[in-house]
């Protein structure tokens, strides 16, 4: 089975300094229908404008996943990290027991363009903690790259919750498969380009969530980033 979540079916508010859709529900955007696909509980995609953020908030019990697509993002917490994200590079936070972060584009011209992922933890009250990476694009081109999931498998940034997340950079013509064993599920984000899912046809800022088939099949005709969560 597999749900179509659209771009345009999303959440969306525009703030001036932040422009952001939410696949669920999230902050004033709230829909009975999409809260939540499993461990899955935030996916938003956010522009934010130069020289604009989010100032020092609060966050506990949940593994944040942030991906930054184009441009930089400023970070620092109550651990005492401060560090820039970079265009390509993801961060995980366990904010667990509870911490303090804020988020800010240090640039003066150019926006940032990034994901912000949010899954349950395990357990609550973890000890919170932080990592921050660079994959190799090379290493997604036409296959499935794993950046997050619960053992650090292959370099993966650790999250706190039996999920894993890829990336794939697809070229055109090109197509990758994913199997799922039995009661595990899978969403789908496209984050550029086009891609199709089992015959369903996706753009950038369309999901699918995929339950209750053995092997997922991806293709591109001219080419696409996507996400794919494999969850419990």
């Amino acid at each position: 089975m597999i749900q179509i979540r659209k771009a345009n079916e999303r959440g969306h508010l525009d703030h001036g300094w932040l422009d952001t859709y939410h696949t669920f529900s999230f902050g004033d955007y709230y829909d009975p229908d999409h809260t939540r696909f499993r461990t899955l509980r935030v996916m938003n995609e956010d522009r934010v404008a130069a020289g604009q953020g989010f100032g020092m908030h609060p966050h506990r019990d949940m593994e944040i996943v942030t991906y930054v697509l184009s441009g930089e993002l400023r970070h620092e917490d109550s651990m005492g990290n401060g560090e820039v994200i970079r265009a390509g590079e993801l961060q995980r936070m366990t904010a667990g027991s509870g911490l303090l972060h804020s988020e800010f584009n240090p640039s003066s011209s150019e926006p940032t363009h990034l994901y912000q992922i949010w899954l349950l933890p395990r357990e609550k009250g973890l000890t919170p903690s932080y990592e921050q990476r660079l994959f190799d694009p090379a290493g997604r081109r036409d296959r499935l790259q794993l950046v997050a999931g619960p053992d650090a498998d292959e370099g993966a940034l650790r999250v706190q919750q039996d999920a894993r997340l890829y990336l794939a950079d697809l070229t055109a013509g090109g197509a990758i498969e994913h199997p799922l064993l039995p009661n595990r599920h899978a969403w789908l984000q496209v984050l550029r380009g086009s891609a199709a899912v089992d015959g369903n046809n996706l753009s950038a800022g369309d999901g699918a969530a995929v339950s209750d088939v053995e092997q997922m099949r991806i293709i591109s005709a001219d080419g696409a980033e996507v996400m794919l969560f494999d969850l419990n």
